[in-house]
C-alpha cells in the first residue's frame, strides 16, 4: 500500500492558498491606515516626532557634527531633540533642522548626561527612526509576508502547471494485458514501430502518422489501448481530457494547449492522450463569447499538429463514443491520420475476460465460462467487469462465503433486465394476467422467429418493468438483414398484440417496446433503405446537406411498416394461440419459466401451426383460415382451465373483453 504523503496530494495546494490568505492578512494590518486622533500641538515634540514619522527629509538635507550640538546647547538654541538608535535629530528655536550620525550611542549619552544636570531645557525623545541604517532594514518589517508568499507558490506552482507526464517510458500494462480488440492491436503495432525507432521511417522518406482516433463504444477498453502503446514504445505518456482547454477566463485554454504540446516535445518520445476528444467540439459562428474561445483552442490545436515535425517522437492519440460530433479539420488527413475502431469483444474474449476478473474473487465451484460468455453477447469489458464485481456483491448480500455461478447468472441478468424489485404493492389479478399474456407473447414469437435465445419469461418485477422476458443475442453480428430487423419489430409488438388478442385493449406496458420498435423502424426507413414505399434516401445525407425536408412522409413510411408487422406478428400469434395458453399458464402459477419450456410449447404445436416461412400474398387467407381453426378451439373457460381453484373463484375479476 502507498503510503500517504504530507497532507496528501490535494492537500497541498489548499495548504498553500491558506499560507496566501495568512500573508495577505499580514500585509493588511501592515498597511491598514492608523485611527484618526487629534494632531499635536504645533511647535511641540509629538508634532516633531509626527513629521519625523512622515519624513525625515528636512533633518536629512542638514548634517552637523557635535560642535553645532554643544554650542547650541551652551546657548540654549535647541527647542527639541529626538534621539533614534542610529541618529539624533535636532529642532532649533530659530525653526532650523539638522542631524547627527550616532551608530555608538556616545553623542546620545552626552545630550542625556547634559540633560540631567538641568543645564538643557528642551524636550527629549526616543524614535524607531534610523540614520544611516542600511537599506535592508527597511524591508525586515515584510520579511514574515515575504516567506509567507515564497513557501505558498513554491507549493502552488507546480500544482498549477498544467500538464505533467503521468508515465515516463511506458506505462504499466502492455498489449498482452488488454484481453481482445485484435484488430485495433494489430492496427496500433506499425504506429508502436514507428515510436521505437522514428530515424527508421525518415530515412526511407515516409511520413509517420501525427494523430491517431480511437473511436467505438464506451467501456470498450480505448483507455487501456492508449496506456498499452506507450508501453510498446517505451514512449512518455500524458493524458488528459477533452474538457481540460476549457476556461472561464479567455486564453488560458490556449495556454494550455501550448504548455501540453510543449511537454510533449521536451519528453519525445511521447504520446498525448485526449480522453473524449469530441468535448472540444466544433468551430461555429461567433454568436458568443464562448464560442469565439472554443473556435480559438480547436484553432491552436490544429496549429500545433501543424507545427511538430512527424519525426519528432510525439504522437497525439485521441478516444471518443462520437467520432461525428469532430471537427472535419481536425480528422483530416495529416493531422489525425488514422482512425482505429475498437470493437466489442469475441465469444473467445469474452470468455478470457470473465476468468480475468474473476480470478480476482473467492470462488467456489468453477463457473462455466463458456456458457457465461455466450449469455453476454453484446457486453463491453467494463460490462463483464462489473457482471463479476456484481455477482461478489450478489455473494455477499446472501451471506455466501464463496462466489458461485448462480451469482454470476443472477449478475448477467441484473445487467441486462435490472435489480430485481422488492418490497412492491402486490399486483392485482387482472394486471397478473395481463402481464402474464403480454410476456408470452414477447418469449413465444421471439422463440419461432428465432430473434435470440430465450432465456427466461418472469412476471416478478426487474427494475422499471413488471414483467421480462430475457432474450439475449446467439451471435456476434455486425451486419443485421431486413429480414432480421423485421423480426426483432415483430417481437417487440408482440406483447402488445397478445394483450388485443386476450383482451381486445392495450395497456401502457407497451409503451417501451414501441418506443424502441418505432427507433429501429425509423432507422429502417431513413438510413436503410428498406422502407416498404421503396424510397432508398437517407435521412442521414438529406441533413449533411442542409436541404430542408419534411419528415413527416419518413413518419407516415415508418408507420406503415409498423402496422404491417403489426399485422403478421398478430396472424403468428393466432397459430401460436395453443402455446400462448400454456405459457401464460404457467406464468401465472410459477412466475419464472426458463427459454426450454417456451421451445417446448412451440415444439408441441402442430406442424402448420409451427412453420413461420410463409408467403406475405398469403397472410390475408391464412388469417382467416386461423381464426375458424382457432374459434373451434376456444370455449369461455379455456384460459382459466390452467388456474388454480383459488383463482377460478375469482373468475369474475377477469379482464376487460378477455378471449
Amino acid at each position: 500500500m502507498k503510503k500517504p504523503t504530507f497532507l496528501g496530494r490535494r492537500g497541498l495546494l489548499p495548504f498553500a492558498i491558506l499560507l496566501l490568505a495568512i500573508a495577505a492578512a499580514i500585509a493588511l494590518w501592515r498597511f491598514w491606515p492608523a485611527t484618526a486622533t487629534t494632531p499635536p500641538e504645533p511647535g511641540s515634540i509629538a508634532a516633531m516626532v509626527a513629521r519625523l514619522k512622515d519624513s525625515d527629509s528636512d533633518w536629512k538635507a542638514h548634517r552637523a557634527d557635535i560642535s553645532r550640538l554643544l554650542g547650541d546647547l551652551d546657548s540654549r538654541a535647541i527647542a527639541g531633540a529626538a534621539i533614534s538608535d542610529e541618529a539624533i535629530y535636532i529642532s532649533t528655536r530659530e525653526s532650523q533642522h539638522y542631524w547627527l550620525a550616532d551608530q555608538h550611542g556616545r553623542i546620545a549619552d552626552l545630550l542625556l548626561g547634559r540633560y540631567s544636570t538641568n543645564q538643557a531645557e528642551f524636550p527629549v525623545t526616543l524614535i524607531d527612526t534610523a540614520g544611516e541604517a542600511p537599506w535592508y532594514h527597511v524591508l525586515l518589517p515584510y520579511l514574515p509576508f515575504a516567506i509567507l508568499a515564497v513557501v505558498a507558490l513554491s507549493i502552488a506552482l507546480p500544482k498549477l502547471h498544467p500538464y505533467r507526464t503521468r508515465h515516463k517510458k511506458g506505462t504499466d500494462i502492455g498489449f498482452s494485458d488488454v484481453i481482445g480488440a485484435r484488430e485495433a492491436k494489430q492496427a496500433l503495432q506499425d504506429i508502436s514501430a514507428y515510436l521505437r525507432n522514428p530515424t527508421a521511417y525518415a530515412a526511407l522518406g515516409a511520413r509517420p502518422p501525427k494523430g491517431v482516433l480511437l473511436t467505438g463504444e464506451p467501456g470498450t477498453g480505448k483507455t487501456q489501448l492508449a496506456k498499452a502503446l506507450a508501453s510498446e514504445a517505451q514512449a512518455s505518456f500524458i493524458q488528459v481530457t477533452g474538457s481540460d482547454f476549457s476556461s472561464m477566463y479567455f486564453g488560458v485554454g490556449i495556454q494550455k494547449v501550448k504548455s501540453l504540446f510543449r511537454a510533449a516535445r521536451k519528453q519525445a518520445p511521447c504520446i498525448i492522450f485526449i480522453d473524449e476528444i469530441d468535448g472540444i467540439g466544433k468551430r461555429a459562428e461567433q454568436t458568443r463569447s464562448s464560442d469565439a474561445e472554443a473556435n480559438r483552442i480547436i484553432n491552436q490545436i490544429l496549429t500545433e499538429l501543424d507545427g511538430f515535425d512527424g519525426s519528432s517522437g510525439v504522437l497525439v492519440l485521441g478516444a471518443t463514443n462520437f467520432p461525428n460530433s469532430l471537427d472535419p479539420a481536425l480528422v483530416r488527413e495529416g493531422r489525425f491520420d488514422r482512425s482505429v475502431a475498437v470493437g466489442l469483444p469475441a465469444l473467445e474474449d469474452r470468455e478470457a475476460l470473465f476468468r480475468h476478473y474473476a480470478a480476482k474473487i473467492r470462488l467456489g465451484s468453477a463457473p462455466d465460462y463458456a456458457a457465461l460468455a455466450r449469455n453476454s453477447v453484446g457486453l463491453t469489458p467494463a460490462a463483464i467487469a462489473a457482471i463479476v464485481n456484481q455477482a461478489a456483491l450478489l455473494a455477499a448480500r446472501a451471506s455466501s462465503e464463496r462466489v458461485e455461478m448462480h451469482h454470476f447468472t443472477d449478475a448477467i441478468e441484473t445487467c441486462r433486465i435490472g435489480e430485481q424489485v422488492s418490497g412492491i404493492t402486490p399486483l392485482s389479478k387482472t394486471d397478473r394476467k395481463r402481464i402474464a399474456v403480454h410476456e408470452a407473447g414477447h418469449a413465444l414469437v421471439a422463440a419461432a422467429l428465432k430473434v435470440g435465445r430465450v432465456e427466461k419469461v418472469t412476471i416478478l418485477p426487474r427494475g422499471q418493468a413488471l414483467g421480462v422476458t430475457l432474450v439475449t443475442p446467439v451471435e456476434d453480428k455486425r451486419l443485421h438483414m431486413e429480414s432480421e430487423l423485421r423480426n426483432r419489430i415483430q417481437m417487440l409488438l408482440a406483447g402488445r398484440g397478445a394483450e388485443q388478442l386476450y383482451f381486445h385493449e392495450v395497456s401502457s406496458g407497451a409503451g417501451q417496446d414501441l418506443q424502441e420498435a418505432s427507433r429501429i423502424a425509423l432507422s429502417m426507413v431513413g438510413a436503410l433503405g428498406m422502407s416498404p414505399r421503396g424510397s432508398l434516401l437517407s435521412l442521414q445525407a438529406v441533413r449533411e446537406a442542409h436541404i430542408e425536408f419534411d419528415s413527416g412522409e419518413s413518419i407516415q413510411a415508418a408507420d406503415a411498416l409498423l402496422r404491417q408487422l403489426e399485422h403478421e406478428c398478430q396472424v403468428l400469434l393466432q397459430r401460436l394461440k395453443p402455446a400462448l395458453d400454456d405459457i401464460s399458464r404457467r406464468l401465472l402459477i410459477e412466475e419464472t419459466i426458463p427459454g426450454e419450456d417456451v421451445l417446448a410449447a412451440i415444439a408441441r404445436l402442430p406442424q402448420h401451426l409451427r412453420d413461420t416461412h410463409l408467403d406475405r400474398a398469403l397472410m390475408p387467407t391464412l388469417e382467416v383460415i386461423d381464426r375458424v381453426a382457432a374459434s373451434t378451439l376456444e370455449t369461455p373457460d379455456q384460459f382459466e382451465l390452467g388456474l388454480s381453484a383459488r383463482e377460478r373463484e375469482n373468475a369474475d375479476d377477469d379482464g376487460p373483453g378477455m378471449a
